[in-house]
């Protein structure tokens, strides 16, 4: 009983595991191109420092790189143009993601079309290819012909013309890094809107590209062609004021190896993913240690059954097939077991890795192939073999005549193989209790620091959609901000291009005013409304904030900005009083510095604070941010909306709470620390059954020991010490194995924060006495019934 309970929650665990681990290694792997396709990278330097590591470029770059190498077999540029409102008729529908490509697209990526000529789409200005279930939505589909939709005419966000729906596809798989419901014709983004620098240009920074090479190139070796490809387009930095330098990221890569800023796609953590597959492993060895273990300690209670069937003529080889087959019944009853449990846990799985998974997600096709699936069957096979093997090993070589006249007793190898295993095992608990504390104190760190802004009763509204920006435009949003100042419950109000916890723009070109013209340094920025630094409880440390006057509709009237410290520091201002007051230089505009405010987290403490500069620049479209009294929010909601709506009717109110928005940026880490937590869990659960189980079998070969020292006087204490004592030296010398282990594995994981804790020498200790408090409560439980046992019943039977 032990033993298959021990079997089928260590399976059980490490197939929940494995689905999420093969789901996140399959990505992309659908596309039948797959292993040719790759993403440019663009790395820029300024004064031989990196300034941004990115997958956004120059919209000419791909093109160029196909004009310049033989071996780039097809591009595509991807431009994302956000959530979107799509309208047919007096129909809305909202939020739906929406990007630019080119027509080789389809050619280069394999997403199955429902409806449309899949080589011909995409071709002209206004034309758009949209989802199976964007496809329902519109047109109120109910059946499986999505022909007749083929050339209906829809509208695309504020777009003053109709666009031309010319295919349908089958929904993007989940396991896809780029997520779309709508693919914009790219030749729309350069005619019908007028971005001409979208074409041909090396100025403007905005844009994806995939390349597709030649079957069978070495992409390392193409990458070192990029460096002559940098200085002809570019001549070192005169182009674009940076060293430009690009690579190539295999696709089959960029979900679980993207460390770039502008990400496009959906990107998961290698470091998560290899970790859960290593807590798989851990858990299912843990078990099988338990069968082993559990398996060898009866082998003196079934020495003589083994000497009968040996002296009646059975022979080493029917033994061992005996056992085997035992082994086999009792980890496939386990393991029926374990599908059962899986069956019952799987949506509560799925609700924690937050994915729509399966038991078929451990037979597809992922990073290295079918390397998961085909590991799984190999070690489940392995695991029941091995498991099987050493304890019909030890049982069918015992001599018949020594067990039959009772000289037989355990081996002294035995006990030591018993010995390692067990300390093996409670190694990798110690590991796993202290990755649990160590990634709960990082991530419990991470929410609890300052950030230098207040994201607390943060309403988010995206700026309205349907609206022309025209001189009027600052007055309007001036107005409508105004006015939320009157709504009860509402403290304050601002809007700005980005909100803390999106990626800000960026700057490539500014210094002082009187530094030499040849030093150009890389900020962030952000276009922000009067009160913004109020709504969000900033830090003014010298000067003012925006005032009306600051702000103009027309850019070049504009020449007030507003600094972080850290900008302060690289322009190389002695303090943030003496930046008040001086020039500095955007190209060729001049900013006049106003004001200083603290040093603030625009992202996740995983990344530094950065040089960032506020500008008084407004746009119709700016995020809308409202702080509101956590009484009665509900209503201050409704009269948001209300208020929205009476400023920008047609549009949508849509909005979100910014704390929720920001700590989505530590998903994969509370990911990771619920798993170690859950699954170490598990982990010391089997690894206690297996103790509970070997204390047993101790306590039954000792039974006379223990009623003639009970006779002699010794107390129920001194029973359960003289049980316990062996299994706690071995819980120590586990712990001493482990800590070193565990402290290399967590610094390393650490090393991914800017922000992080120290790992304490505590930790380790409480991981230890953890430890070995569970181990002592599980053994005592049986030693304690034998210490309490009648001592006369022992000595008495035979």
């Amino acid at each position: 009983m032990i033993n298959i309970m021990g079997l089928s929650l260590g399976m059980a665990a490490c197939l929940l595991i494995l689905q999420h681990v093969n789901f996140e290694l399959s990505y992309d792997h659908f596309n039948k191109n797959a292993s040719d396709i790759y993403r440019v990278v663009n790395d820029r330097y300024q004064n031989n420092k990196l300034i941004q590591h990115g997958t956004i470029t120059y919209s000419a770059v791909s093109k160029a790189m196909k004009d310049d190498y033989p071996e780039v077999l097809n591009y595509t540029r991807v431009l994302p143009t956000g959530q979107i409102i799509i309208t047919y008729k007096d129909k809305k529908i909202p939020k739906e993601q929406s990007l630019a490509v080119d027509n080789s697209f389809f050619s280069m990526f394999s997403y199955p079309f429902l409806a449309g000529d899949s080589k011909a789409v995409l071709k002209e200005a206004n034309t758009v290819v949209i989802s199976e279930t964007l496809a329902r939505k519109i047109f109120d589909v109910h059946g499986n012909n999505f022909d007749p939709y083929v050339g209906k005419l829809i509208t695309v966000a504020q777009d003053t013309f109709p666009s031309k729906v010319v295919g349908i596809i089958k929904d993007v798989p989940e396991n896809s890094l780029l997520q779309f419901d709508i693919l914009l014709s790219y030749q729309t983004i350069i005619h019908s809107y007028g971005y001409k620098q979208a074409d041909y240009d090396f100025t403007d920074s905005d844009f994806w590209h995939y390349i597709q090479l030649k079957a069978g190139t070495d992409y390392k070796a193409f990458d070192a062609k990029l460096a002559a490809f940098s200085q002809r387009h570019f001549q070192g930095n005169k182009i674009s004021g940076s060293v430009e330098k690009f690579y190539l990221q295999p696709l089959l890569n960029a979900h679980l190896y993207s460390d770039t800023e502008y990400e496009i796609g959906n990107t998961g953590s290698s470091t998560v993913v290899w970790g859960l597959l290593i807590i798989a492993l851990f858990i299912i060895s843990i078990a099988w240690i338990n069968y082993i273990n559990l398996a060898t300690a009866r082998s003196v209670e079934r020495a003589k059954e083994v000497g009968v069937r040996k002296v009646t003529g059975a022979t080493q080889g029917q033994l061992i097939r005996q056992f085997l087959t035992e082994s086999f019944l009792i980890n496939i009853i386990a393991l029926v077991i374990a599908l059962l449990m899986v069956y019952l846990l799987q949506s509560v799985f799925n609700d924690l890795v937050q994915h729509q998974l399966s038991l078929a997600y451990l037979f597809k096709k992922g990073l290295g192939g079918y390397v998961i699936s085909i590991g799984l069957i190999v070690v489940i096979l392995t695991g029941i073999f091995v498991s099987g093997f050493y304890p019909a090993f030890v049982l069918s070589a015992f001599k018949p005549i020594m067990v039959l006249k009772g000289k037989f007793s355990s081996s002294k190898k035995g006990a030591v193989l018993r010995k390692g295993l067990v300390i093996g095992q409670f190694a990798i608990t110690v590991v796993l209790i202290t990755g649990s504390f160590v990634v709960y104190r990082q991530i419990k760190y991470m929410g609890d620091q300052k950030l230098g802004v207040n994201i607390d009763q943060m309403l988010v509204i995206n700026g309205p959609v349907f609206v022309k920006q025209d001189t009027t435009f600052v007055t309007r949003t001036n107005a409508f901000v105004g006015e939320m100042d009157q709504i009860p419950g509402v403290k304050n109000a601002a809007t700005s291009f980005w909100v803390p916890g999106n990626e800000m723009g960026r700057n490539f070109s500014i210094r002082a005013s009187d530094a030499d013209p040849n030093t150009h340094f890389t900020m962030r920025f952000d276009g922000v409304s009067k009160d913004y630094i109020k709504t969000y409880g900033m830090h003014l440390l010298a000067g003012r904030d925006f005032t009306p006057t600051d702000y103009n509709p027309k850019y070049d009237k504009l020449h007030n900005l507003i600094l972080n410290q850290d900008a302060v520091k690289t322009l190389g201002f002695s303090s943030p009083q003496a930046a008040i007051g001086r020039t500095i230089l955007n190209d060729k505009k001049k900013w006049d510095i106003v004001g200083v405010i603290a040093d603030f987290h625009q992202k996740s403490l995983r990344y530094p604070i950065e040089p960032t500069l506020l500008q008084p620049v407004l746009n119709i479209q700016s995020t809308i941010s409202v702080k509101i009294d956590p009484k009665n929010a509900a209503a201050t909601v409704a009269a948001v909306k209300a208020k929205y709506l009476t400023f920008f009717p047609g549009n949508l109110f849509d909005y979100s709470f910014l704390d929720e928005q920001f700590n989505a940026q530590y998903k994969n880490d509370e990911l990771f620390g619920k798993a170690f937590g859950i699954f170490g869990g598990f982990a010391i659960f089997i690894a206690c059954l297996g103790l509970l189980g070997l204390s047993l079998f101790a306590t039954i070969q000792r039974t006379k020991e223990i009623g003639v020292r009970k006779v002699l006087g010794a107390s129920v204490s001194n029973i359960v010490l003289l049980l316990s004592k062996d299994f706690i030296k071995l819980v120590v010398i586990a712990i001493v194995i482990a800590v070193p282990i565990a402290w290399y594995i967590l610094h390393n994981w650490l090393q991914d924060f800017a922000y992080r804790i120290t790992i304490s020498w505590w930790i380790f200790g409480l991981a230890g006495v953890v430890a070995i408090v569970v181990a002592l409560a599980t053994i005592s439980f049986q030693a304690i019934k034998a210490a309490g046992a009648n001592p006369v019943k022992s000595l008495r039977s035979e």
